[in-house]
C-alpha cells in the first residue's frame, strides 16, 4: 500500500474540467459538505447520507419503476429527466441538512443542470419530481424520532462502565441515535450483539493487553503503516469512505443510472440500520474505553491487567461509550453490500476526502474489513472484541436490508436488475 496524490473532488466539480454522472457529482457535493464547518459528527452523518440517498434513488427508481421504493411510489411523469430528478433531489435534501451551504449548491446545481441534454420541459418535470421525492423523504424521516432531546449520558463510574474521556469530558454523543426508527431492520435492538467480555475473562485479558500495547500515544508496538491507516480510519465519516468506492466501481461494471443509484442506497441504509444499532448497543451496555480501563486496571477485579495511570491513545477517544466498534459495524454493512454486489475478491482502493493524498489498496473486502478493526485497536479507542462483535452486526443488518429493501420488479416497467 502507497500514498499518492488525490485531487480535489470538490475543486474538479467546480471548475468543469472533469465531470462524472449526476450521481456521483452530487455523492461527492454531500460527502463534501459533511465536512464543511461545522463539520458534521460521524454519527449523524450515517443519517444525513441516508436521506439524501434516498431521495435520489426513489427519484430515479421514480422514472425507471425498476425496484420497490423506499418510501415515495414511482410516480414520475413520463418524458421527466432522469438527470434533473437526481440533482434536484439531492440538492433540495442537502438545503435542508446545510442551508448555509445553499449558495455553493445553486452553483452546483446550475453546472449540473447545464450538462443536462434534456430538454427544458423534460428538465422542469425532473426537476419538479426530484423536489416531490425530497419533500416527502424529509417530512418521513422527520418523525424517525432523531430530533427527540434526551438528558445528557454520564455513565456512571462502576468498574468497567462508560464516563467521559479526556480532553473533552464531553457528555455521550447522540444518545437519541439509539431509539431513531430503523430504516429496514424491525428495530434498534433487534440484532443487538450479547456484549462485551467479562472482565475477568481470558478474552477480556487478551483485549486489555493488545489495546494497551498497541494502541497507546508512545511505546506503541505499531508499524508506521499501522499508525497511518488507525489515522485514515479515523479521518473522515462512514459515507466518505464507502461510497466512492461504490460509485467507482459501479462506473467500472458500466451499471445504469438506477443500478447506481440502487447501491448507494442499500450501502446508505445499511450503513445507517447498523449504527442504530449499534447505538442501541452502545447506550445499553455502556462500557468504558481503554483510556478508562488501563488507567484504572487496578479496579477491574482481574490480576492480569495492570494499570498505567499515564497510558494515552493514539486517537482521541470519541464521546460515547466502546461497545460495539462504530465504525466496524458501519464497514461491516457496507463491506458486506459491496461484496454482494461486486464479488468478495474485487479489488479496489479507499479514500477519504478527510485525509487527501492517502489511498488504501485491497484485494477483497474481507481485507478491508480487517484493517478496519485492527485501526480501532491500533488507535487505542476499542477492544478487540467490541470490532469483532460490530462487524457482525453489520454483516448481519447488510443482510437483512438486501433481502428486503429495494427488490427487484418483474412485469413491463421492471426487469431483474442489478
Amino acid at each position: 500500500m502507497r500514498t499518492i496524490l488525490q485531487f480535489s473532488a470538490w475543486a474538479i466539480l467546480a471548475s468543469g474540467m472533469a465531470r462524472a454522472d449526476e450521481l456521483t457529482d452530487w455523492n461527492q457535493v454531500m460527502l463534501k459538505a459533511m465536512l464543511t464547518a461545522p463539520v458534521t459528527p460521524a454519527p449523524v452523518t450515517t443519517r444525513v447520507a441516508a436521506i439524501v440517498q434516498a431521495a435520489v434513488f426513489d427519484a430515479v427508481n421514480g422514472i425507471d419503476r425498476r425496484y420497490t421504493p423506499i418510501y415515495v411510489p414511482p410516480a414520475a411523469p413520463p418524458g421527466a429527466s432522469r438527470g434533473a430528478a437526481i440533482v434536484q433531489a439531492a440538492y433540495a435534501a442537502l438545503v435542508n441538512f446545510y442551508p448555509d451551504q445553499k449558495p455553493k449548491f445553486d452553483q452546483q446545481r446550475t453546472t449540473s443542470l447545464a450538462a443536462i441534454k434534456d430538454s427544458s420541459d423534460a428538465v422542469k418535470m425532473g426537476m419538479a419530481w426530484g423536489q416531490h421525492v425530497a419533500d416527502e423523504i424529509w417530512t418521513w424521516r422527520s418523525q424517525d424520532g432523531f430530533s427527540n432531546t434526551l438528558p445528557p449520558f454520564l455513565g456512571n463510574t462502576q468498574p468497567g462502565q462508560w464516563r467521559p474521556t479526556p480532553p473533552a469530558m464531553a457528555p455521550g454523543l447522540v444518545p437519541q441515535l439509539a431509539k431513531t426508527n430503523p430504516w429496514v431492520i424491525p428495530s434498534p435492538s433487534y440484532f443487538r450483539p450479547n456484549g462485551p467480555a467479562d472482565m475477568t475473562s481470558d478474552q477480556y485479558t487478551s483485549d486489555f493487553n493488545e489495546t494497551k500495547n498497541m494502541g497507546g500515544s508512545n511505546g506503541s508496538g505499531r508499524t508506521a503503516d499501522q499508525t497511518l491507516f488507525s489515522n485514515f480510519w479515523q479521518a473522515g465519516n462512514p459515507p466518505d469512505y464507502w461510497d466512492p468506492v461504490a460509485t467507482s466501481i459501479a462506473a467500472q461494471r458500466n451499471y445504469s443510472a438506477v443500478q447506481t443509484a440502487r447501491l448507494l442506497a442499500l450501502v446508505n441504509l445499511g450503513i445507517a440500520d447498523a449504527a442504530i444499532g449499534c447505538w442501541d448497543a452502545k447506550y445499553t451496555y455502556s462500557s468504558w474505553r481503554p483510556i478508562t480501563a488501563i488507567q484504572l486496571g487496578d479496579t477491574d477485579g482481574n490480576d492480569a491487567t495492570t494499570l498505567d495511570p499515564s497510558w494515552t491513545p493514539l486517537i482521541v477517544t470519541p464521546p460515547f461509550p466502546e461497545y460495539p466498534s462504530a465504525h466496524s459495524c458501519v464497514s461491516g454493512a457496507a463491506g458486506r453490500i459491496l461484496s454482494a454486489a461486486f464479488g468478495e475478491q474485487t479489488s479496489f482502493s479507499v479514500v477519504s476526502n478527510a485525509m487527501p493524498g492517502v489511498t488504501r489498496k485491497f484485494h477483497s473486502f474481507s481485507a478491508a474489513l480487517e484493517e478496519v478493526k485492527n485501526a480501532r485497536i491500533f488507535g487505542g479507542i476499542h477492544f478487540r472484541t467490541a470490532c469483532v462483535d460490530g462487524q457482525a452486526l453489520g454483516i448481519t443488518v447488510a443482510d437483512y436490508v438486501m433481502s428486503r429493501a429495494l427488490v427487484p420488479l418483474r412485469g413491463e416497467h421492471g426487469g431483474r436488475g442489478n
